[in-house]
């Protein structure tokens, strides 16, 4: 007997996890993952931060996070996480995080979260060359329709008609408000951060614009309200062996810095092109 599974197209829902018992959580997928051949990437990542933010002392937020997709993400399954309390210190905490399905990892992440400090700030805001009201809503990436507003950025090099628009500068945000707790948005930003791709623009001539991702780390260095307009924008760093290294950054409207984050690609070019890095690797 095939057992329903319940899926959500809302934000909040696909972030309140299911506490099973210690330390061990049960994540719903998104409505559009049946259309897909795996499960987005960033869902699986925001939903194990989730679940290692419920088990460090309270106060503390994330600081970062460092993820590996082992294997596809299977949209007929729920996500199973195992959270291992790795250390707290009187600082920082250290977490681990398996994602299982089927009794395998398809996702392993260590996290760190810390006590918010006060200390110097420096860092030079990217200056977005359109504004969220000068962009065209939706014909980016359909899937995340329900869950996020997204307005992509004309890529540098023009698409060709075969390609996917996979964006590499563009506008996010949540389409429904979300709750005043910032390791949530931070949740969220995680989410967000693995929906494009640093070759998006076609800067790099002869490579894909995206691929199925490979790793993924994430630095948290302010809060951002992931209900208004988020900025990320990303770029190449290297491409060889068959994979991409690409870096991005994630600000307000204001300017303010809220991440910044780096994730390796698999160049692939499958004869049914997946329209966006985010899907766990094969």
């Amino acid at each position: 007997m095939t057992r329903h599974m319940p899926t959500t197209d809302d934000l909040l829902e696909l972030l309140d996890i299911e506490l099973l018992d210690k330390d061990l959580y049960r994540g719903i997928n998104e409505t559009a993952a049946v259309k897909y051949p795996a499960l987005f990437g960033g869902q699986v990542a925001a939903q194990a931060l989730r679940a290692a933010a419920y088990s460090v002392p309270e106060g503390r937020q994330p600081n970062s996070l460092h993820g590996y997709f082992l294997r596809p993400g299977r949209v007929d399954q729920a996500v199973i996480l195992k959270v291992d309390r790795e250390r707290d210190g009187g600082s920082f905490s250290a977490r681990h995080v398996v994602a299982v399905q089927g009794g395998e990892v398809i996702f392993s992440m260590s996290a760190s979260f810390q006590v918010p400090r006060q200390g110097p700030q420096w860092c030079p805001p990217a200056e977005p060359e359109f504004q969220p009201d000068e962009l065209d809503e939706g014909g980016v990436i359909d899937r995340f329709d329900h869950t996020v507003d997204i307005r992509g950025f004309p890529p540098a090099v023009p698409y060709d008609p075969q390609d996917w628009p996979v964006p590499g500068r563009m506008w996010v945000r949540a389409r429904k408000q979300l709750p005043d707790d910032m390791t949530l948005h931070a949740c969220a930003l995680t989410y967000m951060s693995d929906i494009g791709s640093g070759f998006g623009d076609g800067q790099a001539p002869g490579l894909p614009r995206g691929g199925p991702s490979i790793d993924h780390a994430v630095w948290f260095h302010e809060p951002l309200r992931t209900d208004d307009w988020i900025y990320i924008g990303m770029w190449p760093l290297k491409a060889g062996g068959g994979r991409g290294l690409y870096s991005g950054i994630m600000q307000d409207l204001d300017g303010h810095v809220g991440a910044t984050f780096t994730q390796e690609i698999l160049f692939r070019r499958p004869e049914n092109p997946v329209p966006t890095t985010a899907h766990l690797s094969s």
